[in-house]
């Protein structure tokens, strides 16, 4: 098949199974009923293929939503935040010291592809510094892709089974979307993909959309949403993405992949739940609130499930930032020391 009638299979093999999943009641139906459809799809070997190039679009629907909620009061608040980003820093140090040996030791992954496995980074960076590098790259994208998909799944069981959250229900749009609205929420889609990809931010066309709604709702010059159904769109096409990175996986190497980063996200979803209590404890902030905020999930996806049990989207999404920001930093660094000490061959 060519490539656009493989992309429209798992397209309708994603909204299915976003339309099950939301019949069925469960949580965060249209990314989670998208994702186990195509990753079921390509993992019994039919043709689909993600449509990886409106990726950029999907993801920056999700900044400008979660640019929505960054309100006066909240960008008041926002100076009470530098406890919980030391936190966050903490925690990088901590799953670094904890995850990346646990790859290299449980995985016998070499030490370069350990460390990108392992740091509770962005996956596209992590990638692109493995291709730099060498390290194994087909190894880096299981572990990260595994690690998202297992965080969201856990995480959305707990507040929709457990606590009894409505994790499937949309937000509720801040105000009607006017069509002055509409134009100044595209403008920030577009320009803020366009900017942050020519400034070099990471995750460009999530982060840029994002400041830019920010910065309009922050100072109250519009104060609306995009819509809801544009919102399902997105999370079915993000969903169809994720599930669509397991095709040619096989099962020996997927079962492998899912044992390491099931075992390294219940360590890492353990430390988040502890520093989530330390920041109850010091703060105030909200347990669920700061969970979502220190779990290793990916931040559009954790952003989304915030978004649904009403909690600081734009906390939640910020910490990630930080999140990432912060093993960009120390990538770099970590793999020319990891360079330094790994053993020399025999020369020939």
């Amino acid at each position: 098949m060519t490539p656009l009638p493989r992309t429209a299979l798992a397209l309708a093999l994603g909204a299915s199974g976003g339309a099950i999943f939301f019949v069925l009641g469960l949580p965060l139906p249209w990314m989670l009923g998208a994702l186990t459809a195509t990753m079921a799809a390509a993992l019994a070997g039919l043709p689909v293929r993600g449509p990886g190039r409106i990726r950029p679009a999907t993801v920056a629907v999700i900044g400008v939503m979660l640019g929505s909620r960054f309100t006066p009061d909240l960008i008041d608040s926002a100076a009470g935040w530098i406890v919980s980003g030391a936190l966050v820093a903490l925690m990088v140090a901590l799953l670094t010291v904890i995850v990346v040996p646990f790859y290299s030791y449980f995985g016998r992954l070499d030490r370069q592809t350990a460390l990108l496995a392992g740091l509770p980074g962005g996956l596209n960076e992590m990638v692109e510094l493995g291709e730099e590098r060498g390290a194994e790259v087909r190894a880096i994208i299981l572990a990260h892709s595994l690690r998202i998909v297992i965080t969201i799944v856990v995480i959305a069981i707990w507040f929709r089974l457990i606590e009894g959250h409505a994790v499937g229900a949309l937000p509720p749009a801040p105000t009607p979307l006017t069509i002055v609205d509409a134009l100044l929420l595209a403008g920030c889609a577009v320009a803020g993909t366009l900017g942050g990809a020519r400034i070099g931010l990471p995750a460009a066309a999530f982060l840029g959309p994002m400041i830019l709604s920010a910065v309009l709702h922050a100072t109250e010059i519009t104060t609306s949403a995009p819509p809801g159904p544009l919102v399902v769109a997105a999370q079915v096409l993000l969903g169809t993405i994720l599930g669509c990175r397991f095709v040619g996986v096989g099962l020996a190497m997927l079962g492998r992949a899912a044992l390491l980063s099931a075992a390294s996200t219940v360590l890492s979803v353990g430390v988040a739940l502890g520093f989530a209590l330390a920041l109850n404890a010091t703060s105030g902030v909200d347990i669920d609130q700061g969970l979502l905020a220190f779990a290793p999930g990916g931040v559009t996806e954790m952003g989304l499930i915030a978004l649904a049990i009403e909690a600081d989207a734009a906390f939640v999404a910020v910490h990630h930032i930080l999140r990432i920001l912060i093993v960009l930093v120390l990538a770099r660094p970590l793999l020319a020391l990891v360079a330094r000490r790994a053993p020399k061959r025999p020369s020939d």
